[in-house]
């Protein structure tokens, strides 16, 4: 289930999220359960959560809010936050590329999107993106229905 994926992963983000002065939100549907290898799944949330802190924004008060919603065939994931947020016009195409960064972070590597995007599609699902430059970005999350 989603919410035993997160279960697994928060508690070591808590510290990370401290450190980073940025609230993490989990309003996910207990309900919602989706068809994953956990361990993709848990990869799946792990990254997406914790490049919401990475590159939260110095100057608000961070969060990354983690909802669900369950649609027809699909459960829909979404991990939202106001971070530094990315150019999608410039950079929307290299979002899930291999090696791809757009932000000058010392930790940064680039196979982050990329393996998670690839996680997700062989799970049978897909993801989205919206994001405005320092606004925030939301990943949203499509997950076959268990």
């Amino acid at each position: 289930s989603i919410t035993k994926s997160l279960n697994n992963i928060l508690p070591n983000m808590v510290s990370y999220a401290l450190k980073e002065d940025v609230d993490i939100i989990n309003l996910v549907n207990p309900k919602h359960n989706v068809v994953a290898i956990e361990a993709y799944l848990e990869s799946i949330l792990l990254n997406f959560i914790s490049n919401a802190i990475r590159y939260s924004s110095p100057d608000r008060k961070s969060y990354v809010e983690i909802k669900s919603f369950k649609q027809k065939k699909f459960t829909l994931i979404t991990v939202k936050d106001n971070g530094l947020g990315i150019d999608l016009e410039k950079n929307g195409k290299k979002l899930f590329g291999m090696y791809k960064t757009f932000h000058n972070h010392k930790d940064s590597k680039g196979i982050g999107l990329f393996m998670t995007k690839n996680q997700i599609m062989a799970l049978g699902g897909k993801v989205d993106v919206e994001s405005k430059e320092d606004m925030g970005t939301t990943f949203k999350i499509y997950l076959r229905n268990e």
